[in-house]
């Protein structure tokens, strides 16, 4: 059977579009996973209020024959790969990936809530998801698009000198 996911991807440490195009590679070769659209990609300020370099942000639509922790678990193997490491809240990262959605799945499970909590009040996550699904949908929150009215977007910048390429694909 298989899942939509949304993934987002972010990274603000060493050469983040490198970064990202590694992790959408990673992600496309992870078994039960293939990847269906990718953003462009955004530099955007980042949020918490450490003192950090801006990040480069994207998100991904997958369609997945795993469960919801499953690809959880895929995704935190891609950033182990790229060396992510878990000291300060919001603070700087080599490689972020969240799980944005689940097919619409609601669950407050601790290990993997869903959606994501925080996905509706951000901008960077919002912009590039309307980008690849004008339809999108924050499942108890509405439609991604209506968002995007309510959303300071003024640090979210698409990069317009580079695309992230989807493996295999003929873009």
């Amino acid at each position: 059977m298989s899942h939509r996911a949304v993934l987002a991807l972010g990274s603000n440490v060493g050469d983040p579009i490198a970064t990202l195009q590694g992790a959408v590679d990673a992600l496309a070769a992870a078994p039960g996973l293939r990847i269906v659209a990718v953003s462009s990609p955004y530099r955007t300020a980042p949020v918490g209020g450490l003192e950090q370099d801006d990040f480069v942000n994207a998100v991904l639509l997958a369609e997945t024959t795993l469960g919801p922790h499953e690809l959880l678990a895929s995704c935190q193997s891609v950033e182990a790969a790229f060396h992510r490491v878990r000291e300060v809240r919001w603070g700087p990262r080599t490689l972020d990936i969240d799980v944005i959605d689940f097919d619409g799945v609601i669950d407050d499970d601790p290990e993997l809530t869903l959606p994501h909590p925080r996905a509706a009040d951000r901008a960077f996550v919002c912009v590039p998801w309307s980008e690849i699904d004008p339809d999108a949908v924050v499942p108890g929150r509405g439609r991604v698009v209506d968002l995007l009215d309510v959303l300071d977007m003024s640090g979210v910048h698409r990069i317009t000198s580079t695309v992230l390429a989807v493996p295999g694909s003929a873009s």
